[in-house]
């Protein structure tokens, strides 16, 4: 699969740089929150050579030694990179989080990587959410290939994780997801478990035993035989039916015996174009083992039958005016076009940006021109400007290894980049380029902050503008209705991480503070109002004198303010002050301090005094008539309500409908949708999905997603309104 000397190590087996895009593999590993995708990656590690037995590399620290945060959480919160070297292929590793908070991370690693290993355990079997993922890979042709891992738990079954698998992702063909190698257990333990000390390759009918701590290859004997004919026999027949020979399967079905080497290379085609996913057992070395089980024939199928880089499509390019550029797939010798797919921040080296090249080559000390454009709705504003490459790295644990070059198709990080943000495309100074950004969850959970003291409100601007150029599944808003500062999350656990890392890495201490919705107020029928301002004591003396009638208007209608004075009773001069200070006192509310909206204020008559009557005084009367107004007239609190898209699997749908109906939800209807999944269609009031984001996730397991989009504003229900103002009196 490609040339093998293309390729520089740093420390045996760990890849430092390539030379050319086929000796490389990125590969990407998805799976539920526990499922063991770190483990595995310092397993590979660890057979690759790249770490000691200890699970170290030789400059300090594990692979994994990667965020303190994710020490103290003891989860994985964001993508990692681990390039490792096999039988001369350097292999990046992209570890991502399995929580549901952190998908952001795992949209980052599917967009670097050209396959995905998903990593499945026996004690756990297949979540929903790791369903959706592979039906996304399934949407774009990536190819995949599924790991077991936890076979040392009690009651675990490789053959029942087996058929769990062909059911959750071989939908269209359970034969296309079959194992390539059955565990082998040795004896039994007093406690009645038998543990994993092997495997039997199906193809090749070979034993690979590991319970000395080192893959040893041998025969498995005559008594193995049965156990393992008629799970070889249905992969055989798998591999046959993916093969692009169509004379295979009728030459097979005669007789005759296909050779191994046919076989390997029709499986490993199969695998490559995502038509057969291969199902692995693998588990961790143990304590002074060099070789975890599995990790050699996992290593052996990414080198072998995962696509080279040259195998994935060019990424549609526009120039950032919009016109359209053709690249061909992956050619160190074309234009450059790179992608930050990570953005973080290292207390030595400071800010850097993991970056995956799909086409030209990257050198360190080039100008490159850096645009992002897309995002503005996120709070990323789009830029187009030149920075210049300072050192390439390839990171290992806590450590960067720095590197001349990085050619198409590789990965690897670049440093003290001040304007390139997560999504930002690199292009070479003279003929920039832009590629879109990849799709982004929307963050739908508020968190409202404020500084917790001087210092920090002098820092918290910045440190947020890091946070959001970090993580654009983040969104910060300055809501001018409720003067407050909010960070749109994912859900509980990304928010928690957002305030570590302000408070860790850039040194600003918050509050968290109820996140508050932009409440309106408007008259229920029609009322009248007389402002008189009037000072004639000391000094210059104040007069104005104004009345006002105030009638109710559709939705959407604002501020209206007509004039109907006649005679003169209020100068010309003096209109526009009167109007300034009604729309002052409407911003500022007349009841429960929201503003007001929705309303016709006319000017009816007033008087005014030839020396004593100014713009001032007539703004003071015009917001006292107002008030007067509102004191006489029922007001209504107008509540934001969103319109809420609901996608959950049917059989949750019932459990869906009630509870939106549980928080004054209008069901406007549903739909089904593709995969045993409904759309459900509402209209809910905003104060009532504040926590919507967490609450779904419980009630669906993780499977459901929803969006919501601002709506109108309408009368709130008396008895929360009354609620609402009592809250406001409490809180003056």
């Amino acid at each position: 699969m490609g040339d093998k000397a293309h390729i520089h190590p740093g420390a045996a087996g760990r890849a430092v740089a390539a030379d050319h895009p086929a000796s490389v593999r990125n590969v990407v590993l998805v799976g539920h929150s526990g499922s063991g995708k770190t483990t595995l990656v310092e397993a590979l590690a660890l057979t690759a050579g790249a770490v000691n037995r200890a699970g170290r590399v030789e400059d300090g620290g594990t692979v994994s030694d990667y965020d303190e945060i994710e020490h103290r959480q003891h989860r994985s919160v964001q993508l990692s990179l681990v390039p490792v070297a096999w039988d001369g292929i350097k292999i990046n590793l992209l570890d991502t989080p399995g929580y549901a908070d952190f998908v952001g991370e795992l949209r980052a690693g599917l967009r670097a990587a050209d396959a995905a290993l998903f990593v499945v355990s026996a004690a756990d079997g297949v979540d929903g959410s790791t369903r959706m993922v592979w039906d996304e890979c399934a949407a774009v042709g990536m190819p995949r290939a599924i790991v077991v891992t936890h076979l040392e738990a009690a009651r675990a079954d490789f053959e029942e994780m087996t058929r769990i698998c062909a059911e959750a992702f071989g939908a269209e063909d359970p034969d296309a997801v079959l194992p390539l190698y059955l565990p082998l257990r040795g004896p039994q333990a007093p406690d009645g478990h038998a543990p994993v000390t092997g495997l039997i390759g199906l193809l090749t009918q070979k034993l690979f035993d590991y319970s000395s701590g080192e893959r040893k290859e041998s025969e498995p004997g005559e008594d193995r035989m049965p156990l393992i004919e008629e799970a070889r026999n249905r992969l055989i027949e798998g591999i046959i039916s993916e093969s692009e020979d169509e004379t295979l399967m009728d030459r097979y079905l005669g007789g005759e015996q296909i050779d191994l080497k046919t076989l390997v290379q029709d499986l490993e085609r199969a695998v490559a174009r995502g038509a057969f996913f291969p199902v692995l057992a693998a588990a961790p070395a143990a304590e002074g083992a060099r070789q975890g089980l599995g990790t050699v024939e996992l290593l052996e199928l990414i080198t072998g039958g995962f696509p080279t880089p040259l195998e994935r499509e060019a990424p549609r390019v526009t120039t950032p005016d919009g016109e359209e550029r053709e690249l061909r797939p992956c050619d160190p010798e074309e234009a450059l076009v790179a992608e930050v797919v990570k953005t973080s921040s290292d207390p030595y080296v400071g800010r850097l940006s993991l970056i995956r090249v799909f086409s030209g080559t990257l050198r360190a000390d080039q100008t490159v021109h850096v645009s992002g454009h897309g995002l503005a709705d996120r709070g990323h504003e789009d830029h187009d400007v030149d920075e210049r490459i300072g050192a390439l790295s390839m990171p290992f644990g806590k450590q960067q290894h720095p590197v001349p070059h990085v050619v198409a198709g590789d990965l690897a990080c670049v440093a003290k980049l001040s304007r390139a943000e997560t999504g930002d495309t690199l292009s070479a100074k003279d003929h920039p380029l832009l590629m879109a950004p990849w799709e982004m969850p929307d963050p739908l959970l508020p968190l409202a902050i404020q500084a917790h003291s001087k210092p920090d409100e002098d820092k918290l601007s910045q440190g947020l503008a890091r946070l959001v150029a970090e993580d654009p599944t983040m969104r910060l808003e300055q809501n001018q209705d409720t003067r407050q500062v909010v960070l749109w999350c994912l859900g509980e656990a990304h928010a928690d991480v957002a305030l570590e890392r302000l408070r860790t890495r850039y040194g600003v201490q918050v509050d968290v503070v109820p996140h508050k919705v932009s409440l309106r107020e408007t008259f229920a029928g029609r009322s009248a109002g007389r402002g008189r301002h009037v000072k004639q004591s000391g000094g210059h003396g104040q007069f104005a004198i104004c009345e006002i009638e105030v009638e109710p208007l559709p939705g959407g209608s604002g501020i209206e303010f007509v004039d109907k004075v006649v005679g003169g009773a209020v100068p010309r001069q003096f209109i526009p002050s009167v109007e300034k200070g009604v729309r002052a006192q409407a911003a500022r509310g007349v009841a429960a301090g929201y503003p007001l909206v929705d309303v016709r204020v006319t000017l009816l008559d007033g008087k005014a005094h030839s020396v004593d009557s100014s713009d001032a005084a007539f703004q003071t009367a015009g917001a006292l008539a107002l008030r007067e107004a509102a004191a006489d007239a029922k007001i209504h609190l107008l509540e934001p309500v969103a319109e809420v898209g609901v996608l959950v699997g049917d059989e949750y749908v019932g459990a869906v409908m009630s509870d939106l109906s549980g928080r004054r939800g209008r069901v406007l209807g549903t739909e089904q949708v593709a995969g045993g999944r409904t759309l459900v269609r509402a209209e809910v009031p905003e104060i009532e999905i504040g926590r919507y984001s967490v609450d779904l996730r419980s009630l669906s397991h993780g499977t459901a997603r929803f969006s919501r989009h601002y709506a109108r504003h309408e009368p709130m229900p008396p008895q929360i309104a009354e609620r609402v103002r009592a809250e406001a009196r409490d809180a003056s």
